[in-house]
């Protein structure tokens, strides 16, 4: 029926009954919000690398970029290299994440600007979360449907019951506690396939025999040209700041360095990681070209390479890394979503004054919530690698002002409103009614977006001097300093 030998069924189940037994012992250490949301700030440098790796490292992007390979090779790559040049920067950032002590990437719009602005990114972030969780879910569903034939829409379900169990019981204790575990899965994900895949093609003087030069270059005539590749990696590095879950990820570990270590490293890995799913993208284009429903949609490609070249026991395997995932990354921003909703809408406008239990309740429930809204975006998202396009596009527009503010003190609330609004109009623009290409859109939105949060903060009134003192008072006093904080008058969220 599952299309799995009974070794693979016993694989799987082992692996859920193992994870789930770890993740649930762990979460009774959760009595708190600061422990729900924010894991106590205690995490050290191991558990920081793991929740970077698997946070940024999903089956999603796996399918997503092994079916561009297997269509334009291993360009197909920039579905997730787009972010590599943005690597060496968490370094730089981590620290700032860290200090400024939020408890969400809403904070930092509240506090630098306006509770406007934190209004306005509470909703958007939602948004992304449940985009994120849909499309993790959607990657999950169409790899394991490949292997098993079982339909999707149970697949979709399945993978979902499994990380909101992790997320409701535990939050970011149990979800960080075993990404460690989940680690090593998804590094098995990444390359495993690649020793079976050199087999089958007659190792890599049979690959290129089989294929054409252009498959083996980093650039593709279509879909991923260099123009295209530049501006996904400036969008990228934009955007990289106003990820919601990364105040989480870059904001949790118990020093400077743990946070550094962790979300540089962690995301170091991933980029290795990648090369093996470009890689099966590539074997699936010698193994799989005769394959009419892999070329009408190439995100099966990479579950089907799974069904076809593992032996059994290993296949069951994949499927327990896949679940893994599912797991780390969804219950990860299912715990960060739930603290912004808790935090920067619930507290600030419906329970301003109730007791820390009754925040830590809400905050599971709207766990819950977010989740049935990714349930309905992992039913109708057409592809993901559609879905993964569409968050680099709209994220990049809220990163502006995330690092004109941190830079520039003169930058203000009116600036940062318009550039988060003449951006995207842009954006929208000249796709809709002009028909331009990613490429051009994505600049000019850009550019746009930086003038007009620079010219509009000049030419109306800056912030406060109190807001200004407070927001820099926190960047400038380092972890572990925070009896400076207290004398400066400065409060500090859940230290």
């Amino acid at each position: 029926m599952t299309g799995l030998s009974t070794l693979d069924l016993a694989v799987i189940v082992i692996y859920l009954i193992g994870i789930t037994a770890f993740g649930l012992y762990v979460s009774r250490r959760v009595k708190d919000t600061e422990g729900f949301f924010m894991g106590n700030r205690r995490f050290g440098k191991a558990l920081m690398i793991a929740q970077a790796l698997t946070t940024g490292t999903r089956a999603d992007y796996a399918i997503g970029v092994a079916g561009a390979s297997y269509e334009i090779g291993m360009a197909g790559i920039w579905y997730q290299w787009m972010w590599i040049f943005s690597t060496p920067f968490f370094w730089l950032l981590s620290p700032i994440f860290r200090r400024m002590r939020y408890v969400t990437t809403a904070d930092f719009f509240e506090e630098r600007f306006s509770r406007s602005l934190g209004i306005g990114y509470s909703f958007f972030a939602l948004y992304l979360f449940m985009l994120w969780q849909g499309t993790i879910i959607k990657g999950a569903a169409t790899t394991i449907t490949a292997i098993t034939g079982l339909p999707e829409a149970w697949m979709i379900w399945g993978v979902t019951a499994l990380f909101v169990l992790f997320g409701i019981a535990g939050g970011l204790v149990a979800t960080v506690t075993t990404d460690f575990i989940q680690g090593i899965f998804i590094i098995i994900l990444s390359f495993l396939i690649i020793p079976f895949g050199l087999n089958a093609v007659g190792g890599f003087s049979g690959l290129h025999a089989n294929l054409d030069p252009q498959m083996f270059s980093l650039i593709a005539p279509k879909e991923l040209t260099l123009f295209t590749i530049t501006m996904l990696v400036i969008s990228g590095l934009v955007g990289i700041v106003a990820q919601p879950h990364h105040m989480a990820v870059a904001g949790s570990g118990k020093t400077e360095m743990n946070c550094r270590v962790g979300w540089c490293y962690g995301n170091f890995i991933k980029r290795l990681c990648t090369i093996g799913w470009a890689l099966t993208g590539v074997f699936a284009a010698v193994l799989l070209t005769n394959d009419a429903s892999i070329r009408a949609h190439r995100e099966l490609a990479f579950g089907v390479m799974i069904k076809q070249l593992l032996p059994t026991g290993l296949i069951g395997l994949m499927v327990a890394a896949i679940i893994a995932t599912v797991i780390a990354s969804c219950s990860a921003f299912m715990v960060a979503g739930s603290a912004l909703f808790t935090r920067n809408l619930y507290k600030r406008f419906l329970k301003p004054a109730s007791d820390d239990a009754h925040y830590l309740l809400v905050g599971r429930i709207a766990s819950g919530v977010l989740t049935v809204g990714s349930l309905l975006i992992a039913l109708y998202i057409p592809s993901v690698i559609k879905a993964t396009i569409h968050f680099v596009e709209i994220v990049a527009f809220v990163g502006i002002p995330m690092w004109v503010g941190i830079i520039w003190a003169r930058a203000n609330r009116y600036g940062a409103w318009a550039s988060v609004t003449s951006g995207p109009a842009v954006y929208f623009f000249t796709g809709s009614y002009l028909g331009w290409e990613k490429g051009p859109q994505l600049l000019a939105s850009l550019l746009v977006g930086f003038v007009a949060m620079i010219i509009v903060s000049l030419m109306t009134q800056p912030e406060t001097a109190e807001r200004l003192h407070r927001f820099y008072a926190l960047l400038h006093t380092p972890v572990g300093e925070e009896q400076n904080l207290e004398r400066a008058g400065v409060k500090v969220i859940l230290e």
